[in-house]
Formats: structure tokens, sequence, C-alpha cells
């Protein structure tokens, strides 16, 4: 019993607090959420504060900027004003000029118009004039214009003529004085012993008397001689003897024939020398391809063409710097047979390619190329085998057609590379001597130009009816000029023009 009512106080004051407690956690939790409720109301009237506060805020910089804005709108508008005030300012200014320039534009058509039509009356005038003046002298305007011009260049020439001999008289010691200063260089390059020795012939004559023949009255025969064989005949001390001096053996060589003929028949004048010229070049054509048969009958070569026989024998009166060019072609030929034979090829197709490998310095002088490519052309004209036109073409070429133009190129550099066998200053004193006269003949009206005196001299013959005295001496100057700008010599080089006229009339 008594436990019981334990259990049941116990129970009861269990439930009694449980009660409490709940009531007590009921207060603190509404005094807890009434506290809460309390911030966020706190914080939301704050939120709304700064809120307000920003929106203030950002009116105030709003309009501030709206009248930043209207302010700057205003300053583009009065700036907008002014320029466009400008523009029409000058746009007036514009339409005034353009208006003043159409004025003038139509003033000066005007005078255009008015000078025109003077122009026109002016040549109406001239013309009327014209006709007149030729109805009254009885010729036309081309031919009055022809006669004019002609009494002034007759009048005119003389007096150009006169100053041009005055002018080279007052400056003649200038002259002499570049000469003197000139001179020791002359010495110096010019290798007078070997161009002497090479370039002239002697002609035996029977007596000292004929050496006034071949003179001749106011020496018109020696004149002839020089003229027809382009040599210098020296008639000096030398007892018995002349000299006929030139850089060309083949002209040297007609002058002695022609010279040893006319002394033969003992009557020497113009005319007779042409003739003897004349048969001394047939004689000399008959020995040059008499040379070239003996040259390819030493080296056993047969079967070739007769023109090219004849060309060949011409290397006889050829030499390359000094050496003769047939006795070196020759040369060549039988080295190229004995190397052909040691290497057990063709020996006579070797000969022929040796013999024929400088053929074209016969005709070198007198056509445009080197002498590789000319002879190369020469043989196939005569069609010759290839193997010898290329071993004439490459002979002097680091590369070679085949074995036989090796074997050629070969046997020429052992010919020429002999002791004694070249003279490099005669070949270049005979090439400077034609290049002087091919320069001096590149002018029109020239009818043969020589160069004389181991090229101290060069003699040109003009064609009387192209050129004048005048004329003649323009010329001279030219030819002076331009041997200055495009040779080089030792010393001064003399340049003589003969212009004469020669009428010939025949008795019936």
């Amino acid at each position: 019993m008594n436990i019981l009512i334990i259990v049941g106080l116990v129970i009861a004051a269990l439930g009694g607090g449980l009660g409490l407690g709940y009531v007590l956690r009921k207060k603190l939790a509404q005094a807890q959420a009434n506290s809460i409720e309390a911030k966020a109301a706190a914080m939301l009237t704050e939120a709304k504060n700064k809120q307000q506060g920003l929106i203030l805020e950002a009116k105030e910089k709003a309009v501030r900027i709206l009248e930043e804005a209207k302010q700057e709108e205003t300053r583009l508008r009065r700036d907008l004003q002014g320029e466009k005030q400008r523009l029409e300012k000058r746009e007036a200014v514009f339409d005034q000029k353009l208006l003043e320039i159409q004025d003038k534009q139509q003033k000066l058509q005007e005078k255009v118009e008015r000078v025109q039509q003077i122009k026109q009356e002016i040549e109406q005038i001239r013309d009327q004039e014209i006709a007149k003046l030729q109805e009254v002298s009885g010729l036309t305007r081309e031919a009055a214009k022809e006669e004019i011009l002609k009494k002034v260049e007759e009048a005119s020439k003389a007096d150009l003529l006169g100053r041009v001999l005055k002018l080279e008289k007052e400056s003649s010691e200038v002259y002499e004085e570049k000469a003197r200063e000139l001179a020791v260089g002359a010495l110096e390059r010019c290798a007078a012993s070997h161009a002497a020795e090479s370039t002239s012939t002697i002609v035996n004559i029977p007596n000292e008397e004929m050496k006034g023949r071949i003179i001749g009255k106011e020496g018109r025969n020696i004149k002839t001689l020089e003229k027809l064989t382009g040599c210098e005949i020296i008639i000096d001390d030398s007892p018995d003897s002349i000299i006929v001096s030139g850089f060309s053996s083949i002209r040297r060589q007609v002058a002695k024939i022609a010279l040893e003929k006319l002394i033969l028949d003992g009557r020497i004048q113009p005319a007779r020398i042409e003739e003897f010229i004349e048969k001394a070049k047939q004689e000399l054509s008959l020995d040059i391809k008499k040379a070239g048969e003996e040259a390819l009958y030493k080296m056993g070569i047969t079967g070739i063409d007769p023109k090219l026989v004849a060309i060949a024998g011409r290397l006889k009166y050829r030499t390359s710097y000094g050496q003769n060019v047939l006795n070196h072609s020759s040369e060549v030929g039988h080295l190229s047979g004995m190397i052909a034979a040691e290497l057990g090829l063709n020996a006579t197709l070797a000969k022929k390619c040796g013999f024929f490998h400088d053929i074209g310095k016969a005709v070198d002088h007198e056509t445009e190329g080197s002498h590789p490519e000319i002879g190369h052309l020469i043989l196939k004209k005569f069609n010759m085998d290839e193997d010898i036109c290329q071993a004439a073409l490459t002979h002097h070429q680091d590369k070679t057609y085949n074995i036989y133009s090796s074997v050629t190129k070969a046997a020429d550099a052992i010919s020429a590379s002999r002791v004694g066998a070249r003279r490099d200053t005669y070949e270049q004193y005979v090439a400077r001597l034609q290049d002087l006269e091919k320069t001096a003949g590149n002018f029109p009206g020239i009818e043969k130009v020589y160069a004389i005196q181991a090229g101290r001299e060069v003699r040109i013959f003009v064609r009387s009816g192209e050129v004048d005295d005048y004329a003649a001496v323009q010329l001279a100057k030219d030819i002076a000029r331009r041997i200055e700008q495009e040779l080089k010599y030792p010393g001064e080089i003399r340049v003589t023009l003969i212009r004469e006229t020669r009428v010939v009339e025949y008795a019936k």
C-alpha cells in the first residue's frame, strides 16, 4: 500500500516536473523567438534605410550626369553651329572665285579665238606674199629654200674651214708639248726591234737611180704604191735596197712582187703600178694555193676541196704570237697523228683535226667572230667530218667534244709552248694595228684605211664625191677622237686623210 502510494507520488512528481519543464521551455522559446524577430526587424529597417540612401545617391549622380550631358550637347551644338557658319562663308567665297574663273576663262577663250583669227589672217597674207615671190622669182618654195641653203653653205664653208685651221695653228704648241710628254712612254712601250724584224720586207734594186724612179715626180709613184698596197715604202740610205713596211704579210708580199716586176719592166708610172699590183695579187693567189697543196701533201691528206686548200694556204702569211700559222698547223697535225697512233686511234683523222684546227685564222681579220667559231663554220661549209669541225671549235675550251678534240688540244699546247715558238709582243702589236684600221674605217665615205709606220700613222683615203674639203677636216678630227676613246697605244698616232679626184678618159 505504502509502496503504491510512494509510486503514485513519484509519478505525480514526475508528471508535474515534466509539465513545469514544458512550460518553462515554451516560455524560453517564446522569448528567443521574440528576440530573433526583433533583430530581423532591426536588420530590415537598417537595410531599407541603406537602400533609400543608395537610391538618393544614385538619383543625385544621375542628375549630375544628365547635367553634364546637357552641357556637352550644348557645347557641341555651339561648335557645330560655328563650323557650319565657317563652311557657309567658305562656300560663298568658292562660289565667288568660281564665277571669277569662269569669267576669266570666257575672256581667254575670246582672246584665243581672236588670236586664231589673226593667225589665219597672217597665214593668208604669208601665202599671198609667197605666191607673189614665186611669181616674181620664177622658183617654187622648195627650190628657193634649196638655193638659199646652198648659198649659205658655200659662203660659210670657207669661213668655217679657215676658223678650224686657225684654231689648229694656235693649238699646235699644246700638241707639241703633249707629244714631248708622251715620248718617254712611246720609247718604253714600243717593241721596235721585233716589230721592224717581223713587219718589214727588203726589196733589192739594181742601182741607186732606181730609188728616184720609184719615188716619181713629186712622189706620185710611191704614193700610188702606198695607196694600193697599204704598205709604207721606206727609201733611205741603205745601198741597193728599199724597205716595204706593214703589219700584214700579204700586203707586203703583194708590194714586193709588184716592185720586183716594175723594176724589171723599167716603166714605173701610176698606170703601170696598178697593172702590176693586180698581177702581183694573182700571182700571190697562185702561191697561196700552192702553199696549201704542199702542206697537205706533206701531211698525207687528200680529197680536200680546192677552195679549202686555198684557204689553208693563206695561213702561210698569217702569224700567231710570232709563230707562222701554216707551220704551226702542220706541226699540230703531225703531233696529233703521233699521239693518236700511240692511243690506237685513227691517225689520219687526228692529222686532219690537228691541221685544220686554226683554219679560222685565215679569215678572222675579215670576218666577225673568234677564230674557233669561224673555223667551225668554214669546215661545216665544206662538209668536213664532225670530229674535225668540233676539234676546230673546242681546241681552246676546257670541255672538248671527244677524244680527237682532246688530242688536238694537247698537240696545240705542245706546239705553242716549245721554247722560242711564240712572241707575245708581236701578236699584241699586230692586233693593235688591226684595231686601228678597223676603228678608223668605221666612218661613212671612207674608201681605204692603212696603218703604217709601226702604228704611228693611219692613212685614210676617202671618196671625193661623198666627202668635201670641210667634211674631210671634220672627219679627220672625228677619227682621231674615236681612236683616243677606244684604243690604247704608246705615244701618239698621226691621222692623215687624203681626198683626191681622178678623171680617166680614153682617146679612140
